[in-house]
């Protein structure tokens, strides 16, 4: 309930502090009307009314994300204020923990809330049963509410992925411009159409979709004839990018065409009908990626296809054995004659490059683009060696299983292993789950895992897997079982509370004990 007491105190004589100048910070992303700027700043008014505050200032981030500070003006504005001295105000009203931020590192919320502190200005929640005066019990409370709020983003991460993952399999359309030669295409809830989506359209209810269709019958004509240019009269993409400037044909973005924006044509597999996602992830406003294809979600034959799939199987053809009669040696050597000439790669760059093979040819040939660019010298601003080492544990995976089952049996025990979901059944007695966990560093070099249990399939126990701080052995062995455990995630240090290590092994042992078959006249 917002209002009750927390700031209205007394002063050294015992009179109530009144007329204390404050500002207020709201902020909304998407997430539900009762977060609504307008009803955030009601609440907070109320409660400001009934202390006798005074609101001077109001800072606002609407339908900005609370998983980080970039984006979000309004939060940066205020503390900017705050620390340039004399912002005119000593408290910040806040409706709650989220609205301050979703931050997936709860020490990162703590952060923004100590420079305001430090600066003198403090940070007042009007809507939880906690004044923030510095107490044990307050900062308790703060540090259980951010992991709330923390938690509430990643399980709705998980949800929200898994509905795309199921939209794209149904044959619908997840974000993105439809491209040169395609249509976006509303559909109602019963797969009617309603027509067509303009550039930068979004459908307004939640129950429609999207689909690709064919363009306009010129521009479809366009793409067929860049596929059978490319084809059967061997022209490259920049003769015939050259081409097409030439007659005054312009891209879906109403630009000149390039070599990159051709063979962007050439290598999608929308124009022959596939649905193909998860190119690139970027989850919880974390690093963007770009994920193995191994990981991509797709459903073939989803949309009505312009280009014939014979034709495009050709072209890709062309595309991969340009490569071919090239060594490893001169390949890099091409990349790293590009990265001397622009001062850095990227797909784009190596796709727009003259003479140089296409940035496929360089993930097909070394492994992936990151292993190509570290063999030339170019580290990239964002550190990538996390999906390499997410590889390996991927690749290690089996191995490990394997390895379990092995002993689990050598123990007498029986096991059943459920192809589609790995989940192993022991003895017809007990399920259970493995996972790799990989160990992350922290800027202060200190080790963190995150563990996720399995809330769906619900396995009896899970059995946790923490790799090194290299990740390339095992660390140690947590026998996690599900009746003590009430979250999706666990978020593990070096050393933990004292009931955790109930649960951890320096090997498998108590696993295969557990599976161990005894007689009874041995027991007696």
């Amino acid at each position: 309930m917002v209002g009750h007491d927390k700031i209205g105190g007394s002063s050294e004589n015992g009179h109530e502090v009144r007329n204390l100048r404050v500002a207020e910070y709201v902020r909304m992303s998407t997430e539900h009307q009762k977060y609504s700027t307008e009803n955030q700043s009601d609440a907070i008014r109320r409660y400001a009314s009934q202390h006798g505050l005074t609101i001077v200032r109001s800072y606002i981030d609407s339908g900005r994300s609370g998983l980080n500070i970039e984006g979000r003006s309004g939060l940066r504005q205020l503390i900017a204020d705050i620390e340039g001295g004399e912002p005119g105000f000593s408290v910040v009203l806040v409706y709650d923990i989220s609205r301050w931020g979703r931050f997936q590192d709860a020490d990162e919320s703590a952060f923004y809330e100590y420079r305001c502190r430090r600066a003198g200005v403090r940070v007042e929640y009007c809507a939880e049963q906690f004044e923030n005066d510095g107490s044990i019990g307050s900062d308790v409370q703060k540090v259980v509410k951010r992991r709330m709020a923390a938690e509430y983003s990643r399980e709705l991460s998980v949800k929200v992925f898994a509905g795309q993952c199921r939209l794209i399999e149904m044959g619908y359309r997840q974000g993105g411009m439809a491209g040169f030669g395609l249509r976006r295409e509303l559909r109602d809830e019963h797969g009617r159409p309603k027509g067509l989506l303009g550039r930068g359209e979004q459908k307004s209810i939640q129950t429609d979709r999207v689909v690709l269709v064919p363009g306009p019958s010129k521009e479809v004509g366009i793409v067929r004839w860049i596929y059978r240019q490319f084809v059967e009269a061997r022209n490259d993409e920049k003769a015939i990018a050259a081409e097409l400037n030439d007659r005054g044909i312009f891209t879906d973005l109403n630009r000149p065409w390039t070599k990159g924006t051709v063979h962007q044509i050439l290598i999608n597999e929308k124009y022959i009908g596939n649905n193909v996602w998860n190119h690139v992830s970027f989850k919880l406003k974390q690093k963007r990626v770009a994920n193995d294809p191994t990981t991509w979600v797709r459903a073939d034959g989803a949309f009505q296809g312009i280009v014939d799939t014979t034709l495009f199987d050709a072209a890709r053809k062309i595309i991969e054995a340009r490569s071919y009669h090239l060594s490893n040696g001169e390949m890099l050597d091409l990349l790293r004659s590009l990265y001397k000439r622009t001062g850095l790669l990227s797909g784009l760059i190596i796709d727009e490059a003259e003479g140089c093979p296409s940035s496929k040819a360089y993930q097909h040939r070394f492994g992936g683009l990151l292993k190509a660019y570290k063999l030339v010298g170019f580290t990239p601003d964002r550190d990538y060696r996390y999906i390499e080492i997410n590889r390996a544990l991927r690749r290690r995976y089996p191995s490990v299983v394997a390895d379990t089952i092995a002993g689990l049996e050598r123990a007498g025990g029986h096991v059943q292993r459920d192809t589609l979901t790995d989940i192993l059944t022991i003895n017809r007695e007990f399920t259970a789950s493995l996972t790799i966990v990989r160990s992350f560093q922290t800027q202060a070099g200190s080790l963190r895992w995150r563990v996720r249990l399995d809330r769906g399939l619900l396995p009896d126990l899970t059995i946790a897997v923490r790799m090194n701080r290299d990740n390339c052995a095992v660390r140690d062995y947590l026998l996690l079982p599900s009746l003590d455990m009430d979250r999706h995630f666990l978020r593990l240090k070096e050393d933990n509370a004292l009931w955790f290590d109930a649960y951890r092994f320096d090997s498998l042992g108590p696993l295969f004990e557990m599976a161990e078959r005894v007689s009874i006249a041995e027991a007696a």
